[in-house]
């Protein structure tokens, strides 16, 4: 690895007009983004208390009604006719930066729009029954004042349990509970042929319990799911740790934080959390939840981080390198959506006076933008300019690789902050698209256990230092060579971001034969696109959607080295 110091030399890049008009798209933000997401934003609240304020009885009546819906929707395909199905939601309404172009061409619409209810909040199973579209802020309003939560809460109030459980959701607690997808109890599925069943992890539908996360919806509708809540605290006690030295030692910090050397289960914290501020600087955060009573107690300070003009919280952490190690106590909802006001740092780039005393207090109850209403604004050009130029991708990594992920991020694309969050990868019944390295469980490395191998999500948001330099970037090359370093080392791509990958490398990094088996079983093929084709980058040409009705698809090389 080159010297990490030492920036690599890039030519020098010459401004167009859209660098201008990234440059002062701050002003289209302030004056009509903002605005209009505080109207959206209170529009949901008020259907999200008009959703709680009917019975349970009511609630399960009205899902009942609207998976027919949904049934009676899909019996109307003609498959020699209609298209692919896919849900009628607008393309720039996903929270994911992926391009959602495959539904620019013919294509058979199902709407899905009214699946955003809490069904049941059962505190003696210990489930959240759910719909679809109910985002993480929703959920954890309803369930934090029962000292109830989800185990795993996805930080960013948007992210919705569709979304987590077909694609992939993290948090600081996945190092105990493990993605999202794992703390599913029940999924309610409608298939392709308009059956309407129940799959749990050992009935009868097991094999597609487990197909259909990282599936991206194409094995069926989502129409509600069963989660596992695990009982809370008030507050979550937080530690703020600063770590100097070389990327090395800051991963070696980080690990040390996910899994104590000695082994001790008692050290192993609720919450773990890094953030990476440079080549040579890094806080790593450890939470344990904490009673109002201890909260309170003379001499600790409570932090309510979600106040609007309270300071980003990336740039509070990041005091520690000059103060220290401090502990301080956060309400526990509002440490859950701690990084949702400011996108993570994504904010600054958005508002670059954004973190400023005077707007925070002025105006940082309009935060934060809705990252559709943002990308509904941006158009093609902006768009392409942001693949070209800026950089969203998520690296799930072995937690004995997290050094080495740092340095080639650092080397490829120079990108800081960056985020990181462990999370367990479990061995399970079958193989599924993504998976432990074969045999972990002999090698004891640190964090792995029996069961499962530790991992940890190394995410990559910002702008490259080159580009601030006035230097060249190629984001679609810089993708490819990461991408190609994911697979070489066993590690994976979340689906939301841009993919550079063909057919033949996605199905290096993940796994085919599980997910292929549940699409010939249920009745996908022909009726939803594949995976790989709803990820794949660029527009989708009506050939291409006709090859896929027909199932001319490549093989899968998930088996090849």
């Amino acid at each position: 690895m080159a010297d990490l110091q030492t920036p690599l030399v890039r030519p020098k890049r010459k401004k167009v007009l859209v660098d201008y008009l990234v440059q002062f798209r701050w002003i289209l933000v302030i004056f009509v983004v903002l605005p209009a997401s505080a109207l959206i934003y209170f529009n949901i609240y008020l259907g999200d208390m008009w959703s709680a304020m009917k019975s349970e009885k009511k609630r399960q009546k009205d899902h009942e009604d609207n998976v027919q819906k949904v049934v009676k929707r899909l019996k109307q395909r003609n498959p020699k006719k209609d298209g692919l199905v896919c849900t009628a939601r607008k393309p720039w309404i996903a929270v994911g930066m992926r391009n959602v172009d495959y539904k620019r061409v013919r294509h058979f619409e199902v709407d899905l729009s009214a699946f955003r209810n809490i069904l049941e909040i059962d505190a003696e199973r210990m489930v959240a029954k759910v719909e679809p579209l109910v985002n993480m802020g929703q959920i954890s309003r309803a369930t934090c004042p029962m000292n109830l939560s989800l185990a795993v809460v996805a930080e960013l109030d948007d992210l919705t349990v569709g979304g987590l459980i077909n694609g992939y959701g993290i948090e600081g607690s996945s190092h105990i509970y493990g993605l999202f997808s794992d703390t599913v109890v029940a999924l309610e599925i409608v298939l392709a042929d308009g059956r309407v069943v129940r799959a749990t992890k050992d009935n009868e539908y097991s094999d597609l319990f487990y197909g259909v996360p990282w599936s991206q919806g194409t094995l069926g509708f989502l129409v509600s799911a069963e989660i596992k809540l695990i009982p809370i605290k008030e507050y979550m006690r937080l530690t703020y740790t600063p770590v100097k030295g070389p990327l090395k030692e800051v991963a070696q910090a980080y690990a040390d934080a996910v899994a104590p050397r000695d082994g001790d289960p008692a050290k192993v914290p609720d919450f773990v959390e890094g953030m990476v501020y440079s080549a040579t600087e890094g806080v790593m955060m450890t939470g344990v939840y904490a009673s109002k009573e201890e909260a309170k107690k003379k001499g600790n300070k409570i932090n309510s981080v979600g106040w609007w003009f309270k300071p980003w919280f990336y740039q509070h952490a990041q005091t520690a390198l000059k103060r220290g190690e401090f502990v301080e106590y956060i309400p526990t909802r509002e440490y859950y959506h701690r990084h949702t006001r400011c996108l993570y740092w994504e904010g600054k780039l958005i508002l670059p006076f954004g973190d400023q005393f005077w707007f925070r207090f002025l105006f940082g109850w309009l935060m934060p933008p809705k990252v559709s209403l943002l990308k509904a604004t941006q158009g093609d050009a902006i768009r392409n300019y942001y693949h070209d130029n800026h950089v969203i991708q998520d690296m799930l990594v072995p937690l004995y690789k997290v050094g080495d992920a740092l340095e080639f991020v650092h080397h490829e694309m120079e990108v800081y902050p960056l985020w990181l969050c462990p999370h367990r990868l479990f061995k399970l019944p079958v193989k599924t698209m993504i998976y432990p390295e074969p045999g972990f469980e002999h090698q004891q490395r640190q964090g792995d256990t029996s069961y499962a191998q530790m991992f940890t999500d190394v995410g990559v948001y910002y702008t490259p230092a080159c580009i601030f330099r006035g230097e060249e970037f190629d984001g679609a090359e810089s993708v490819k060579r990461l991408e190609q370093w994911l697979i070489e080392n066993h590690s994976y791509q979340p689906q939301y971001a841009v993919t550079e990958l063909n057919e033949k490398d996605f199905w290096r990094m993940f796994d085919a034969s599980h997910y292929e088996h549940c699409r010939h079983k249920y009745g996908a093929v022909g009726t939803f696109m594949s995976v790989y084709y709803k990820s794949k980058k660029g527009r989708k040409s009506e050939k291409e959607v006709q090859e896929a009705e027909a199932a001319i698809l490549e093989p899968a090389y998930a088996d090849e080295a």
